[in-house]
Parts: C-alpha cells; structure tokens; sequence
C-alpha cells in the first residue's frame, strides 16, 4: 500500500502475524506487527520522526516498525483506527496516513480456496500473519502463499460464460475495489477466453478450451481503488486444462516398410512402428499399445511375427521365411490408447510391408552339360559361345550375378569367360590368336559359381559345371618375312645391276598350295629392284651414302608379298641397308667467305674445310694456293695449323678494297686422297681504329653480281624511258593549249571567262554589273590609267572619241534597251572602231589578251577555217557551241 502526501510519501507494509484459533479469536500481545510505515523522501534530506495516533496501544520505532502493546481480539482489532504522522525535524512539515487492522483469515498451509455458500471457490489476496515464536523481536515476514492451480476440463459443453473462482480482498469492507485479470487468455492473446467480474471478482471462461492447442494459462489478479490505485499486490493464477479422451492415435507412416533375410531364426528383429496420441501421454488418455491384426500371406503360419504392445518392435516368431516361396508380407497394425483398452480407447491402424530379402541358398545351374562354338584362327575379341544358366535367387543381385571360371583345357589362357550383366551368361571370348596349324579344337570346362559364397549348409550341384567344345576354322594368313627387318651392309657407290640379296616371306598356311608375288612399296631414292618370283633385289642407281635418304648411314626400303589365295592375303617387310662410307667426295674450304682490312692487323685468318665423306676417308687436310693467277703467290701466304686447319695471311702490308676470290687446293685424307680447288672470297674494306669496316656499302655493291647488275641497269633504262615519255606528252599539250588560247594568257583559266556566257540572269556575275555605266558610258574609266604596254589586241585604238549619245544621270530604267541601241549605231558608224564586242571590255579583269578578234562571231561564214572540236573537251557547256560554231554549214 502506498499513500504519497504531499510531496513525500509514506508507504505501509501489513501483514500481521496472526494466528487465529479454533473460534476465530486471537490476541496481540507486545508482539511486533508485520507492519513497517517507510518514508519515501522526495529529495528533502531531512530526518524524518515517526508518530502514532494510538500511543496506548501501538508503539513506532524510529525504523517504522509498528508494535502491538496489549492483546486484541477480533472485534476490537477491527475498531481500533491507526493513523501515522511522519514528521520533517527541520522545517517541521508533516505527513500521514491511515492503517487499517483485520485479522487474517485461518486457512489450511499453502491454500486461500475457502468454499462459499453458492459453492464458487474464493481466492484471497495474502493477508499479513505474526509468527509466535518471534515473540520479543518482531520484523517483517515473506509472503509464502501458494495459489493452487485451477483445473478446467477441456471440450466442455456446460453454459457459457462458466465461473470458475471468485478473487477477493480484505479491502473490500472499507471501500469499494475493482478486480480484474490480466495475461494470455484474458487481455493478450489469445484473448476473449477469461473475464473476471470487476466488482464481485469472479473469474469466468467464455468458450470450450483445447489442451492440444493450449495446456495451461498463466494470469495475474488485480485490485484497485476507483481512483485506479493497486490496494493489494496481484496474485498469479495458473488455469490447468484438464486432458479428455478426444483425439485418436495417428501412425507416422501409414505404410512402414521392413526387411527381413530369408531363413531368419525366431526373435530376429523386423522393424519399429511408431503412433503418437496428441492426448496428455501422463495419462490412460495418451497411454498407447500396439497390436497386429493380420497378416497376408498365412504361410507357412499365420503368425510369422509379434509386435511389442507398448515400443510397436516387430519381430519373427516362426522359421520357415523363404523369399522363393513368399517374397513379401502385408501386416495390419492396430494401435489403441487407453492403454489398449477396447471399450474405451481410441484406435487406428497402419500398414507393414515386410520383404524377404535374398540369400545366396541357390547355386546357378548350367541348363546344359555341353555348349559348342566355333572361331576363325587369328581372331581376338569375338565370342565363341554363349553360357546359360538358371539360379532362383533375386536376379541381378550378387546372390543371382555368376562368375564363369575355366578349369581346363585352355593351359596357354586363349579365352576367358566374361559375364553379360543382363542375361547373366557366359561369353566364351577368344583373348589370344589362335592358329590353325597348331591346334583345330578346344575342350574347356567351365564352373559356375555366385559373386557371394553359398549360404552355410547349400551345396553345389553337378550341373554348376560345364564343358565347351570349340573348333578352329582355317583362313588364309599373310605371308610373313623372316626376318622382318632384314638388314645388310654395303658401301657405297655400288653400280646399278649389281645383286645386293634375296628377300623372302613364308606362307604360314601349310595346309593351302599357294604362290607368292614381291613388289616393291615403298623405295624413297629408287635405287633397288625385287623380282617378283624369286624375291631377288638389285640395285637400278648408283648407292650414295650422302642422299639426303640416308639417315644415319641407314636407308629402309619396304617390299609387299602377297599370296594367291580366296581372297588374297599379303604381308610387308623391311630391308635396311646400312652403306659403308668411301673417299667419293672432295673437300672444300670453309667458311666460303671472310672479311679483313686494308691494312690488316693480324694480317691473316684462320680457314678450315668441309667433307661428306666420314673418317679416315676426310681430314686430315692439305692446304695449299693454286698457282694461277700470278698475283696469288705474291700476296698471299697459307701455312697449315693442324689437320684440319690452316692460316691465310697476306704477305703485303696493304690491300685495297674490293672483293678477292682466291683459289686454294685442299686435299683429303682417304685410301686414295681426292683434292678440290676450292674459293675463298675475301672482302676488303676500309676500318676503323677499332677494325671495322666503314665502307660496308660500298663493298657489298662492288660485290654484286652480273644478275644483280643488270637487274639495276634495266630499272635505270626503263626509269629514263618514263621521264623521256612524260616530257614528249608535256611538250604536246603545251601545243594543244596554245592553240586552243582564245582571250588570256596560258597562266589564266580560259574556262572560267568563257563559263560567264553561258549564264542566264541569277548569278553572281548578273548582281555585281554596275548600270551607270550602260546609262552613261562617257564615265567609263580612260584608257589612260591603265598601265603602259598592257593593252588587249582587240582594244580600242588611242583616237578622238567619237559623239555618243549622251543619257541623264538617272533616265528611266526602260531607256537602256534604246540606249543599247543607240550606241551601237553609232559604234558601226565609227570608222575607227574595230570589230569587237565591246560588252567584253565592261567583263575583263587582268592583263593584256593575245587572242584575235571574236567580232567574227556575227557572222557564222566569217570563222568557216576555224576549228572548234576543242571545245567539246570543256565539258557539256560549251558542246553547244562547237555543234554552234563548228559543223557544217547544213
């Protein structure tokens, strides 16, 4: 209980310990009352004196704890107000606030149920008790009260709302109280389930409960004041829903499926079935046993197996499992709660299908005591004859799958005896080439065994074994060389025709009369020829160990024998011949070029020389200069280093530069020595101080060749022949454009000028003329300003202007034709006017003209010799007048 005055508060702690005795009397007698008045300070920091209303019959200590001074009974307990007064030694402010006494209601340890009149169960807000053996030292007690559990059957189909308890508090006598529950059920979800009457406190359900769904509730009880202020700390109410009877058991499989081995002994375990019951497994209402209801089939007995009533084990309780006879049983498996009680508990039931399993109790046997085949000699890989067999046990598991052995009469392992893993037969398969000649048939014997051994006790029959009979069929072989290949030594150089061997095959076929051919198949250098009967081969070209053919001194040649058998048969052999090296090449120098300067220092350089032929028949060499030129002995010196080789040097102290070829003889080594005069090319060149060449160019192009030479010769001819042709045509199209000059000088386009004729109003040419002057042509600029010496041919002549006529400043615009007019009369009148146009004074810009006269252009007659074909290369605008200008006169 908490009261705040004020600013501060005053919060009482009750509960008084006591005892009530068998007529609901008690007595208080110097006993400390659970009841501490504690004084919240609101940060004053003043010491607070405790004050009692009843000094005569309580006593509060300076900690808050209240004392009883004389006994109380129950009526007067209830009488006695108790006011305490906290009081602020500082400033001498004070609270208080009320404690009302009652005595506790006796009521069996750990319950507060008291059973009411109308027979609804009360539930008591704790009350405080004083504890007799604490006599003389009174404190405060912890509450202990147990609120039992509330039990609430589920699916209940009693009236709705239906009470349950009824929650009080001692405060309800003094003032009026408001109860209410709070928690899962009740205010949180799910809600809607539990309400509790606000002023009488009793506690109701609203709908059936599902324990499936929710077990239990956990709620929490409330008392305020109207003002909303807790009077009693709340109290926890558990609501237990009581389990009924009222859901099946439910397999977890519908179907369980087991295995067993054939000829399993009694006891051997099966399988587990397994059912839960959603109903309290505490109770008979989740207590299941199991039970088989039938089995199909009933062989050998109708009870081949037990269940365990309370784990569903299965078990065999009978021999006699045998998967060839009944490879599978169906059980039918009940499970009841209850504790299998018929005529109360609820049942389902589920299906068990149990396999037999295989066991190898079966041996194969063959299903016949002798196979056949036969095979072509020298094949491999093919299959002679197939093996059957019959075994009972599960196909294509290991007690089904048989191996094949042979156990005789193949003492070289010719064959073997594979499995087909579909049909399980044998395949008798050739694994090594049999031949003809030496063996026409086989016997094998054959045994038949599982991948897994017998099972203990079964024994093999006789027919697990078997014998195969097989025979050879004779074809034509090949012809074989003896040996393959063959291999001979020769030396070299021999001459065509000569006999080198013979080279023969054998027909393995000794039972077939049969000829054999050689041919020649493969011969790189061409050097050999086989005859075809006798196989006897002879040289067609001269043998040379140095062909680029010979490798290694070897060189193969392959030969065809073919039989004449149905069909033919041939086979190849190899003959290598390995030559014998002889002295059949000469020596030359080596390297065939070298370098050196005009003043060399060392004067001389190192040389040595190339053979094809081998040792002793090569070095070591003879080195020495040829005679021929003269000059050679004079300048140059060679003295031989070693065998194989010598020092070239040159006897004068400067050589100039250029290309010298010098001859040097060098002989060989061999049984009869073979000697070459064989050229050294040297170039000699200029160097510098650290003895390179500087003009390298200039010896590499002294140094060209007679090919290289007039190869450069002919481009000069040809590019002089170019230039010639060009200038030709240069000079000829200065001529043409001389003679097609009509205004302007070479340096002006013609075209552009003669382009303006062609132009009918609209350009540009047509805006810029300046009418003044058709208006008034005495404005004209003279001809005085004009620079000495340029003047047009075709110009006016420098004479007394003739009388023109003469316009207004501004006349009218139609007057320029008349005008026109005018002043052309008057120019055909003037004696010294040539006959020009003078509309081309007002349209030329520049120099001078050299052209003639284009007044012959009034008269189509006047320029009859002129030659106006030119103008058809001006392009299509001036076609028109070459058609014009330069037709004929139809």
């Amino acid at each position: 209980m908490s009261v705040c005055l004020s600013e501060c508060l005053l919060t009482v702690f009750l509960s008084l310990s006591l005892v009530a005795s068998a007529s609901i009397s008690c007595s208080v007698s110097s006993l400390p009352l659970s009841l501490t008045v504690k004084f919240v300070n609101c940060g004053q920091g003043g010491l607070v004196q405790f004050e009692c209303s009843n000094p005569s019959d309580f006593r509060i200590e300076a900690d808050g704890v209240v004392y009883a001074l004389r006994p109380f009974t129950v009526s007067t307990l209830r009488a006695v107000p108790l006011v305490i007064v906290a009081r602020d030694e500082t400033n001498q402010q004070q609270w208080q606030t009320q404690v009302r006494l009652t005595p506790p209601i006796a009521v069996p340890e750990h319950s507060q149920m008291i059973s009411l009149s109308q027979g609804l169960q009360e539930i008591w807000f704790p009350s405080r008790q004083t504890d007799s053996s604490s006599v003389g030292q009174l404190k405060r007690m912890k509450r202990d009260w147990v609120i039992p559990p509330i039990n609430v059957p589920e699916n209940s189909r009693g009236e709705f709302p239906q009470d349950l308890v009824r929650i009080r508090s001692d405060n309800d006598k003094n003032r009026s109280l408001r109860y209410s529950v709070t928690g899962p059920g009740a205010d949180q979800p799910p809600t809607g389930i539990f309400i509790i009457h606000p002023i009488s406190g009793e506690l109701s359900v609203m709908k059936p409960l599902d324990r499936e769904h929710i077990s239990n509730f956990h709620l929490r009880a409330h008392a305020v004041d109207l003002n909303g202020n807790q009077v009693e700390s709340p109290i926890d109410i558990v609501i237990n829903v009581i389990d009924m009877n009222d859901n099946r058991p439910e397999f977890i499989h519908q179907i369980w499926n087991g295995t067993i081995p054939e000829g399993s002994k009694p006891g051997t375990f099966v399988m587990t079935v397994t059912s839960v019951d959603k109903d309290d497994p505490k109770t008979a209402n989740g207590m299941l046993r199991y039970k088989i209801v039938s089995q199909n089939p009933e062989s050998p007995t109708s009870n081949m197996f037990t269940i365990n009533n309370k784990t569903g084990g299965i078990i065999t309780v009978a021999a006699g499992l045998d998967r060839e006879k009944v490879p599978q049983y169906t059980l039918i498996i009940q499970a009841t709660d209850m504790e299998g009680n018929p005529m109360y508990g609820l049942s389902n039931t589920a299906t068990a299908v149990i396999k037999v399993t295989d066991i190898n109790d079966n041996p194969p046997e063959f299903t016949a005591e002798t196979f056949f085949g036969e095979v072509p000699e020298n094949r491999v890989n093919v299959i002679v004859a197939n093996l059957t067999v019959t075994d009972k046990d599960q196909p294509n598991t290991p007690a089904w799958n048989t191996v094949y052995k042979i156990t005789g009469g193949d003492p070289t392992g010719r064959f073997s005896v594979p499995t087909d893993p579909t049909t399980n037969e044998g395949l008798v398969t050739v694994v090594k080439p049999i031949d003809y000649e030496i063996s026409r048939t086989y016997v094998l014997t054959v045994v038949a065994v599982n991948e897994v051994s017998l099972a203990r006790g079964i024994h093999s029959p006789r027919q697990s074994t078997a014998t195969v009979s097989i025979r050879v069929i004779d074809v034509n072989e090949s012809p074989n060389f003896e040996p393959n290949p063959k291999l001979i030594k020769l030396e070299e150089g021999m001459q065509p025709e000569s006999a080198l061997t013979t080279f023969t095959a054998q027909d393995p076929d000794r039972f077939m009369q049969q000829t054999i051919r050689y041919t020649r198949l493969s011969d790189p250098a061409n050097w050999l020829r086989i005859d075809p009967n006798t196989g006897h081969i002879t040289t067609i070209a001269v043998l040379d160990r140095e062909s680029p053919y010979v490798k290694d001194n070897m060189y193969s040649a392959t030969f065809l024998a073919s039989d004449s058998g149905i069909p033919p048969a041939s086979g190849t052999g190899t003959l290598q011949i390995f030559l014998l090296d002889i002295n059949d090449n000469a020596p030359h120098v080596y390297p065939q070029e070298t370098e050196m300067c005009e003043k060399p220092e060392p004067n001389g350089f190192n040389i040595t020389a190339l053979d094809g032929d081998l040792s002793p028949n090569a070095g070591p060499f003879a080195f020495e200069l040829a005679n021929r030129p003269s000059d050679i002995q004079r300048n140059w010196t060679i003295t031989r280093l070693s065998g194989d080789f010598a020092q070239l040097s040159l006897k004068i102290g400067f050589l100039e530069s250029g290309i010298y070829e010098i001859p040097i003889i060098i002989t060989d080594s061999g049984n009869l020595p073979m000697s070459n005069t064989s050229y050294l090319r040297v170039k000699v060149c200029q160097c510098d101080h650290n003895g390179d060449c500087t003009d390298q160019q200039h010896i590499v192009a002294a140094g060209l060749g007679t090919g290289a030479i007039i190869a450069i010769l002919l481009c000069i001819i040809i590019l002089l022949i170019l230039v010639l042709l060009f200038v030709v045509w240069m000079k000829r199209r200065d001529k043409e454009r001389q003679a097609k000059q009509l205004l302007i000088d070479p340096e002006d386009d013609v075209r552009d000028n003669i382009l303006k004729y062609d132009e009918e109003g609209g350009g540009e040419e047509d805006q810029d003329y300046d009418l003044s002057q058709l208006q008034q042509p005495d404005t004209i600029e003279p001809d005085a300003i004009k620079p000495v010496g340029i003047r047009r041919m075709d110009e006016r002549p420098l004479h007394p202007e003739p009388q023109y006529p003469i316009r207004s400043a501004a006349p009218h615009p139609g007057d320029i034709g008349d005008f026109i007019n005018e002043g052309l009369k008057a120019a055909d009148n003037d004696p010294t006017a040539p006959p020009y146009d003078s509309l081309l004074v007002f349209d030329y810009e520049g120099s001078g003209s050299t052209a003639g006269s284009l007044s012959s252009l009034n008269s189509s007659s006047s320029g009859g010799d002129q030659d106006y074909d030119y103008l058809n290369d001006w392009g299509p605008r001036f076609r028109k007048l070459a058609d014009m200008y330069g037709g004929s006169d139809d």
